[in-house]
Formats: structure tokens, sequence, C-alpha cells
């Protein structure tokens, strides 16, 4: 007997099978859709108890792209954290926390910090 391999759903496709979802059609329709059986499509919708996941959207509290850019164009130009801070009108401690993630002075990059951010934001946490 051949074992297909384990399959990966795109973002879009995902969302593509929470549409027809809940336009009623049956987990065999959506899975002939996408070549796979239903077994297959069943644990994606079962995980949330078929109802589909809310979209995430990031804390109004947390670091923006525009700001981690600053960050950055701060670090090169040699300008204090402090002073970065109060532009920004953040703590100090935020930013250096921020930087101190991001791998330092030296290395910080923004547009590699704000998808880090996103992806740790993630749940759930991985145990420890």
């Amino acid at each position: 007997m051949k074992y297909r391999t384990r399959t990966f759903y795109t973002d879009t496709q995902k969302s593509e099978m929470w549409d027809r979802w809940e336009r009623g059609e049956s987990l065999s329709s959506i899975g002939r859709r996408f070549n796979r059986a239903s077994s297959s499509i069943y644990p994606l919708l079962a995980r949330t108890g078929g109802i589909r996941p809310a979209k995430r959207v990031r804390s109004c509290l947390a670091l923006t792209l525009p700001e981690r850019e600053e960050i950055s164009r701060g670090l090169i130009a040699k300008i204090s954290l402090r002073a970065i801070a109060q532009s920004l009108c953040r703590s100090a401690s935020t930013i250096s926390r921020e930087v101190r993630r991001n791998g330092g002075a030296k290395s910080y990059r923004a547009a590699q910090s704000d998808a880090a951010a996103w992806d740790r934001s993630k749940r759930p946490k991985l145990c420890k």
C-alpha cells in the first residue's frame, strides 16, 4: 500500500477550506477540491470546533515596523538607546530588550525583528 506524504496547506488553501465549510459543503467535496481524502481536511476544521479561528492582530502596545526602523536607523547613527526611546515615546527598557532579543546593536534589522516578533507572538507557546 502506498502512503501519501504529509500535506501542509498554505494560508490561502486553509482560507478556501474555511469558506467552503461555511457555505455548507461537505468534507468529502472539500477534499475532492484539494485532491485529498476528507480525513485530511477534518483535523484542520476540528481543531477549533468547526468555527473559523479569529484573524491574528497585533497588540496596540507592541512595537510597529516604523518604530523598529527608527531603532535601526538610530543604532546605525550611534545614537544612545535612551535617546531613541525618548524620540519614540517609549521606555528605554523596551528598546534595550528589543535590540537584545534581535541580535544586538551590531546586527539589528527592523524587518527581521518585526517578522520574528510576529512569530514569537503565536499561540500556543511551546512548553519549557
